[in-house]
């Protein structure tokens, strides 16, 4: 047990470890609330982080009962958060043309009722490995994000993008997702802005996502939709952190066999729906992944993520090390081309491998904060308050609301035979399948679901 508890430094109050940009990006800034013919502010992304989401420079202090990692991980996992931050979601469902379906929640919900400006930014977000719109830390940050200003909120819109088979979105083609696959984001985006032509969209990952997110802005560049984003412990070295979960025992009873069981659980709601497509190496791996009855995350994506878990190419892999290799995202910062902050603890026992004193992007900052675990950031005063939740509603008001990029090199979008597309891009495209429906966010029962 002492190993246990002495694994990870116990959080303090020591402040955080912020790498800026050598050289910050000039944003200009036209605050809200000015007189129109104010004159707009050029400064630096340095300068707008300290003055406007100044919450990332103070100590984050862990809750006395949750003084490590482990701790703020397995709490993030056995709380209760029922009754935390109440979300209500409008769903669609988008058949992309491969054949595969994405779940996509947007909040609020037309049934509230409320209006909007057409220029009010609309936070998008990704979940975690097998979570989803109902995940405790997606709503920590929608709720309030879109709560009416005067109730305290941001006042904003949010949509959370489901990936394939997560969350109640069914499974219609025989690929599932993975660390590396940015296409169904790219398509999701599109809709998105199609839908919000003319709002800020604020991008929005964690885990998971956040990797996907930060692969998807440096693979866009300067022809990202998004004005700005923010990630949460993002693995960022996927090839590291698959070996870091196998090398270590603990880490390999405890998280890689419940992350790896919770992905087998994804497939089994879905076995029927991919075995009606028998000549995919999805089925085909169907038997030898239903024989283990509890396996690690290596041994899933082994089995399944190396072919299915996104399109080809650059799937198949070789083998998962080669998989693994290929998903990182810490090697493709120096093409991020929007405001980007990133948020990670270093006692993760999951993503364990934040960059090291990388400075060199103009738009890229990190922050490494004492404490805080996988998705955790518990802290004193209630039982969800979570030390990452201020930094991130702060970045979208500074962010969303008063910054001026200079002008993006994003395509024209089109409907073209039903499909919305990319003018130019004949692969990709999406349009919208079914009635919809109405999503109550409710806590997943998985455990470890959407670390």
């Amino acid at each position: 047990m002492g190993s246990f508890l002495s694994r990870f430094p116990v959080g303090s109050s020591s402040r955080s470890r912020v790498t800026w940009p050598q050289n910050p990006a000039q944003v200009v800034v036209q605050r809200r609330g000015l007189p129109r013919d104010t004159e707009p502010e050029t400064i630096s992304l340095r300068t707008l982080i300290e003055t406007r989401c100044s919450s990332v420079l103070t100590p984050f202090k862990a809750a006395w009962w949750l003084f490590n990692g482990h701790l703020q991980t397995g709490y993030a996992v056995v709380g209760d958060f029922s009754h935390a931050d109440p979300v209500v979601y409008d769903r669609k469902l988008l058949r992309l043309k491969d054949g595969g379906t994405l779940g996509v929640d947007f909040t609020p919900p037309a049934a509230a009722g409320r209006a909007f400006d057409k220029t009010i930014p609309v936070v998008v977000a990704l979940h975690g490995l097998t979570g989803g719109s109902h995940e405790a830390y997606v709503r920590n940050i929608i709720a309030p994000a879109v709560a009416p200003v005067e109730e305290g909120g941001l006042g904003y819109r949010a949509v959370v993008v489901n990936f394939r088979g997560c969350a109640g979105v069914p499974l219609t083609s025989p690929q599932l997702y993975g660390f590396s696959h940015t296409d169904d984001l790219r398509q999701a985006i599109l809709y998105i802005a199609q839908s919000y032509p003319h709002a800020p969209l604020l991008g929005l990952g964690f885990s998971l996502g956040a990797n996907i997110l930060t692969r998807y802005v440096a693979e866009e560049g300067e022809s990202c939709r998004l004005v700005s984003a923010c990630t949460l412990a993002c693995p960022w070295d996927t090839l590291k952190t698959g070996k870091g979960l196998e090398d270590d025992w603990f880490t390999r009873r405890v998280y890689s066999k419940s992350l790896g069981t919770n992905l087998k659980n994804l497939v089994n709601r879905h076995v029927d729906s991919i075995r009606q497509f028998p000549d995919s190496r999805f089925a085909q791996a169907l038997p030898a992944l239903m024989s283990h009855s509890r396996l690690t995350v290596l041994q899933f994506d082994s089995l399944v993520s190396v072919h299915s878990g996104g399109s080809s190419p650059p799937f198949p892999f070789e083998d998962v090390w080669a998989y693994y290799k290929y998903s990182s995202s810490h090697d493709k910062l120096d093409a991020i081309r929007i405001p980007f902050l990133a948020l990670n603890s270093d006692d993760d026992p999951i993503s364990q491998c934040a960059p090291q004193d990388y400075d060199q992007n103009e738009w890229f900052t990190l922050v490494v904060t004492r404490g805080g675990g996988h998705m955790g950031w518990f802290q004193s005063g209630g039982a969800a308050n979570r030390w990452a939740r201020q930094p991130a509603l702060e970045w979208f008001r500074a962010t969303g609301e008063g910054i001026r990029l200079e002008p993006r090199k994003v395509k024209s979008i089109e409907w073209r035979d039903g499909w919305l597309m990319e003018v130019g891009n004949d692969d990709l495209g999406c349009q919208e399948t079914g009635d919809g429906e109405t999503i109550v966010a409710k806590q997943g029962g998985d455990l470890l679901a959407g670390l």
